[in-house]
C-alpha cells in the first residue's frame, strides 16, 4: 500500500502486545488459584474457569469460596486488625507506598493480565486503569500519613467487607483496599466471579511487599460469596454493582449497625448545547459510552442535543462510529474490545432488540468472528418514558434524544432514577457553571468525561448509592468518632390524672406548611408531668407525614437561598428563643421532672448560633488533581431529611437535628420527642416570629413506631434520621431501601446531646459534588 493511499484509508496495521508474561504468570502459579487468607494462598478447590472474553479460552481455574472460607477470612482479618491499627498512621503508610512502587514495577503485567481478563483494550488498562490504581495507593499512604493530625478525633472502623465488579477490576479494588487499610481496618474482598485474576496478582504483591498477615483477604466466587461476606461478623460493607443487589445489601444489613457504602448504576446524561465545539463534544462522546465497551456506571449513556445542531451532529457522530476499530484487545489499535461474559452479551442483545421506537446505527466494523462482541451503536428518536432511556444497558449503546431550552435540559436530564454522573459541553462558561449544579448527579464533568483522581471523591445521589470513594470525603466512610457510645434506654412517658395545671385548654396541633394543622385521624393524647395533666397533642399519621413532605418538597426554593440569608434566619430563631428562655426551661422541667431545663434551652441557643455561623462557612474544596483544570467539591444539601428527634432532650435534640440541616438548605420533617413533645409544639412560635419559610421546618407528634415507616419509605424524602429512645433501626433502613435514601440510626446506642455533634450533622446533611472543569487551549 502506497503512502498517499494510507493517508487516504487511515488503516492502522496490527500492533499487537504480547500475553507471553502474563500467562507465563498464570503458569507459575499452576493455573489455578485458591483464596488468599491469612497472608497465604489456600490450596485449590472446586471452582470455575476464568476466560479470555475475546477468544473464550481458559486462563485459568478458580475456588469458588464456601462460608468455611469467608469465616476463616474474617477471622483471620479481625485477628490482624488490632496491631494493623496499632502500627499508626506512619506505619501503615510505609506499606501502600511498597504495595505501590510494586504495582508500577509490575504495570505490564497488570495492565495484560487485565485486558485477558476483561476484555477492555490494551491501551485502556495500559494508560488508565493501572495508573489510577497505583494512584489510589500512593494517594491514600500519605492519607494513611496524615491521619492522627488531620483525623485525631477518628478511629478505624475494623473488618471491612468489600464485593467488587468486573468492569474496572484493579481499580476498584484499589478504591476499596487503599483508603480501608490506610484508616487502619483490615478487609475481605470478593471480587467479581468473571475476573479475578489481577485481584490474586494483587494478592501475591502483598506478599512481596510484606504485608502482615490477615490485614488484605480475598475470596473468590459467584454472587452466593458476595452474600456470606454481607452476612459476616464485619463492620462495614463497601459495594459496587447493581442497583437491585445494592438495594438487596441494603436490606440484608438493616439494624446490624454496620456502615454501608454503595456505588450502583447510572444512567448518566451527556448535555450537548449548540455552542459547544462539535467535533470535540463526538470526541469526548466516544470516551464517554464506548469506553471499556460501555460497561462503565457512569457511561454517558444518555446523549441529549440541542435541537439546533442535532442533524449535524448526528451525521458527524455516525461517521466517527463507524471508524471506530473492533478486535482483538491486545491490539494497541483497538478501540473497542470485548463485552465481559457471553451472559452480559445477550443482556445487551435482548435490550437492543426490544427499541421499537428509535432509529438504531451499527457502527460499520467488522465483528471478529470468536469471542463477545457487540458494535459501538446509536439509537436516536427516543422519548424520555422510553425503557432504553431509562434502563442501564451497560454495553456500547448510546440512546439520545434532543432538547430546546437549557431549562429543557436540565429537567431531561434530570429525569431519572439515577444520580451517578453527567457531562456538559459548551464553550459559555457561565452557561456551563449554571447548569452543573442543577444536575442531579455526584459528578459532573464540563467539557470532558470520565475523568478520576484519588483526590477528587466519587458516588452518586438517588439509586445510584450513597457514600463517596476517594478525597477526603471518601475517608469517612472508613472510620468512625472516637469513643464509646452509652445503651439505648427507652424513655416512657409520665402518667397520671386528674386536672389540668393550666386550665385553659392546650391542645397543641401538628405544624406543617408554616402554620398549625390538626392531626388528620383527629386523636391525641395527655401529656402528663409530676404536676399534673399539661396539655394535650396532636396524634400524627401516614397522611400527616405525606402532607409534611408535600411542605417541604414545595419549599425547595429555600436550598437556593443564600448561606448569609440562612445564617440570618438562624440567628433570629435564637434571640427569639433566648428572650423566651424562662418559659421553656419551666416546660422542660415540668414534663422531665428534673431541673436541666436551663442548661438544655442555653444548649439550644448555642447550637443555633453555631449552626448560624457555619452557614456560610461550611465550604466545599478545591481538589489538586493531575489535569489543567480544577475540581470542584460543592456541598449541597441532601434535600428532604426526615427525622426521629431525641426523647431525653425534648428541645436540644430537636434544635440540633433542625438547625445544620436547614443552615445546609435542607428541608426538615421533624418527628418531637414522643415522651416530652410540647417544648417542639411552644417552638412553633419562636419559628413563626422568625421569618422561617413556610414548609422549611414541619414537625409531627406522635409514635415514633408508626411515623418511622411512612417517612422512611416515602419517595420524595431524601433522607431519614433516627435518634428515638425506640430502637427503630432494622424497620427504617429496611424501608430506606426502597429508593435507596440515605439513613443515620443509632443503632440502640445513645447520643450524649449535651456535647456539641454539629460538624457531624453538617456532614449528614449535605453531598459532595465534584464538577471537574479543565481550562486552558
Amino acid at each position: 500500500m502506497s503512502i498517499k493511499e494510507l493517508f487516504d484509508t487511515m488503516e492502522y496495521g496490527p500492533a499487537p502486545e504480547s500475553a507471553a508474561e502474563a500467562l507465563a504468570w498464570l503458569v507459575d502459579q499452576g493455573d489455578r488459584f485458591g483464596h488468599f487468607i491469612d497472608g497465604a494462598f489456600t490450596a485449590p478447590g472446586d471452582g470455575f474457569d476464568s476466560r479470555n472474553p475475546a477468544t473464550g479460552e481458559v486462563l485459568a481455574t478458580l475456588t469458588q469460596a464456601t462460608q468455611a472460607d469467608v469465616e476463616a477470612a474474617v477471622a483471620a482479618a479481625r485477628k490482624a486488625q488490632p496491631k494493623w491499627a496499632a502500627l499508626g498512621g506512619a506505619g501503615r503508610a510505609r506499606y501502600l507506598y511498597a504495595i505501590a512502587r510494586l504495582m508500577q514495577k509490575h504495570s505490564r503485567l497488570f495492565a495484560v493480565l487485565e485486558t485477558l481478563d476483561n476484555g477492555k483494550p490494551i491501551r485502556e488498562s495500559r494508560d488508565i486503569d493501572i495508573p489510577l490504581a497505583q494512584r489510589h495507593f500512593y494517594y491514600h499512604a500519605g492519607m494513611a500519613q496524615l491521619m492522627e493530625s488531620e483525623l485525631p478525633d477518628a478511629e478505624p472502623l475494623g473488618v471491612c467487607g468489600q464485593i467488587i465488579p468486573w468492569n474496572f477490576p484493579l481499580l476498584m479494588l484499589a478504591w476499596k483496599v487503599a483508603p480501608a487499610l490506610a484508616m487502619g481496618n483490615t478487609v475481605v474482598l470478593k471480587p467479581a466471579e468473571f475476573t479475578s485474576l489481577t485481584a490474586l496478582l494483587f494478592a501475591d504483591i502483598c506478599q512481596q511487599a510484606g504485608l502482615p498477615k490477615g490485614v488484605v483477604n480475598i475470596v473468590t466466587g459467584d454472587g452466593a460469596v458476595g452474600e456470606m461476606i454481607v452476612a459476616a461478623d464485619v463492620d462495614k460493607i463497601a459495594f459496587t454493582g447493581s442497583t437491585a443487589v445494592g438495594r438487596h445489601i441494603r436490606e440484608a444489613t438493616a439494624g446490624r449497625g454496620l456502615e454501608l457504602t454503595l456505588e450502583l448504576g447510572g444512567k448518566s446524561a451527556y448535555v450537548v448545547f449548540d455552542d459547544a465545539d462539535i467535533d470535540s463534544a463526538i470526541e469526548g462522546l466516544v470516551d464517554a459510552i464506548w469506553f471499556n465497551q460501555g460497561q462503565v456506571c457512569c457511561a454517558g449513556s444518555r446523549l441529549l442535543v440541542q435541537e439546533g445542531i442535532a442533524d449535524r451532529f448526528y451525521t458527524k457522530l455516525r461517521a466517527r462510529m463507524d471508524g471506530l476499530r473492533l478486535g482483538n484487545p491486545l491490539d494497541k489499535c483497538i478501540d473497542v474490545g470485548a463485552v465481559v461474559d457471553p451472559v452480559q452479551l445477550q443482556t445487551i442483545e435482548r435490550m437492543v432488540a426490544s427499541n421499537t421506537a428509535g432509529q438504531v446505527h451499527h457502527a460499520a466494523c467488522a465483528l471478529p468472528e470468536n469471542g463477545c462482541y457487540y458494535p459501538p451503536t446509536l439509537i436516536t428518536g427516543l422519548s424520555t418514558s422510553d425503557p432504553l432511556m431509562q434502563e442501564e444497558i451497560f454495553g456500547p449503546v448510546l440512546v439520545s434524544t434532543t432538547f430546546r431550552t437549557p431549562a429543557e435540559a436540565v429537567e431531561l436530564a434530570n429525569n431519572t432514577r439515577y444520580g451517578l454522573a453527567a457531562t456538559v459541553w459548551t464553550e459559555n462558561v457561565n452557561l456551563a457553571l449554571d447548569i452543573a449544579p442543577k444536575l442531579v448527579a455526584g459528578v459532573v464533568w464540563v467539557n470532558a468525561t470520565n475523568l478520576f483522581d484519588a483526590a477528587a471523591g466519587f458516588g452518586g445521589v438517588r439509586e445510584s448509592g450513597f457514600g463517596r470513594e476517594g478525597g477526603w470525603e471518601g475517608l469517612a466512610a472508613y472510620t468512625r468518632p472516637k469513643g464509646k457510645r452509652k445503651a439505648l434506654a427507652r424513655i416512657e412517658p409520665t402518667m397520671g390524672h386528674g386536672a389540668p395545671v393550666d386550665p385553659i385548654d392546650r391542645t397543641a396541633k401538628l405544624y406543617v406548611g408554616g402554620k398549625q394543622a390538626r392531626p388528620d385521624g383527629g386523636y391525641s393524647r395527655p401529656v402528663w408531668g409530676k404536676s399534673g395533666l399539661l396539655g394535650h397533642v396532636g396524634l400524627a399519621n401516614r397522611k400527616d407525614v405525606r402532607n409534611a413532605v408535600e411542605a417541604a418538597a414545595g419549599a425547595s426554593g429555600w436550598a437556593k437561598t443564600t448561606g448569609h440569608l440562612r445564617a440570618q434566619i438562624l440567628y433570629y430563631i435564637g434571640e427569639n428563643l433566648s428572650a423566651r428562655a424562662a418559659e421553656f426551661t419551666h416546660r422542660i422541667d415540668a414534663m422531665t421532672g428534673k431541673r436541666s431545663g436551663a442548661k438544655e434551652v442555653e444548649a439550644s441557643i448555642q447550637r443555633l448560633f453555631t449552626a448560624a455561623a457555619w452557614a456560610d462557612k461550611y465550604d466545599g474544596q478545591v481538589h489538586g488533581v493531575p489535569i489543567r483544570g480544577v475540581a470542584l467539591a460543592m456541598k449541597e444539601p441532601v434535600g428532604v431529611i426526615g427525622a426521629l428527634c431525641a426523647d431525653e432532650a425534648p428541645l436540644l435534640g430537636l434544635v440540633s437535628v433542625m438547625a445544620p440541616a436547614i443552615a445546609m438548605g435542607n428541608r426538615v420533617v421533624l418527628a418531637a420527642s414522643e415522651p416530652y413533645p410540647l417544648a417542639a409544639t411552644d417552638f412553633y412560635q419562636i419559628l413563626d416570629t422568625s421569618d422561617v419559610p413556610a414548609g422549611v421546618v414541619n414537625i409531627l407528634t406522635g409514635s415514633h413506631a408508626e411515623l418511622a415507616r411512612p417517612l422512611a419509605s416515602h419517595l420524595n424524602v431524601d433522607a431519614v434520621w433516627s435518634f428515638s429512645s425506640t430502637d427503630l433501626s432494622a424497620e427504617i433502613e429496611t424501608a430506606a431501601a426502597g429508593n435507596l435514601k440515605r439513613s443515620w440510626v443509632n443503632n440502640a446506642t445513645s447520643l450524649d446531646w449535651s456535647v456539641d455533634h454539629s460538624k457531624r450533622f453538617l456532614q449528614a446533611a449535605t453531598e459532595i459534588k465534584n464538577i471537574w472543569v479543565p481550562y486552558g487551549e
